[in-house]
């Protein structure tokens, strides 16, 4: 297995603003024992990814983005712009290559 994960993660909807208002980065990601060495798995999923997010990007306010162990509502995300309920969500494995987007429908008021 290669020991990392490339990805192109996307922000907007005003989803940026809690990432350094930066809406594209590429991204690598380690081995997944490197980063979770208690997992028996060796894919990523986006539970994984969300958790590496939160620790590596997120730089103000998760409430605003996370809820529990997901996306709080309000926030579209899509797997190679695709809804990711066709995907299965959390559990769907990453692949090399993916672009994840994720869109806040929430405005404030």
């Amino acid at each position: 297995m290669a020991d990392t994960l490339k990805l192109q993660l996307l922000f907007g909807g005003g989803a940026e603003l809690l990432f350094d208002k930066i809406k594209k980065r590429d991204i690598e990601l380690p081995a997944l024992q490197k980063y979770f060495p208690d997992s028996q798995r060796e894919t990523w999923t986006i539970k994984d990814l969300l958790v590496w997010i939160k620790d590596n990007l997120l730089r103000e306010r998760p409430e605003l983005f996370l809820q529990g162990d997901s996306v709080r509502p309000g926030i579209l995300v899509l797997i190679n712009d695709a809804d990711w309920e066709l995907f299965g969500e959390l559990t769907y494995e990453l692949q090399p290559n993916d672009n994840i987007m994720f869109i806040s429908t929430l405005h404030g008021g």
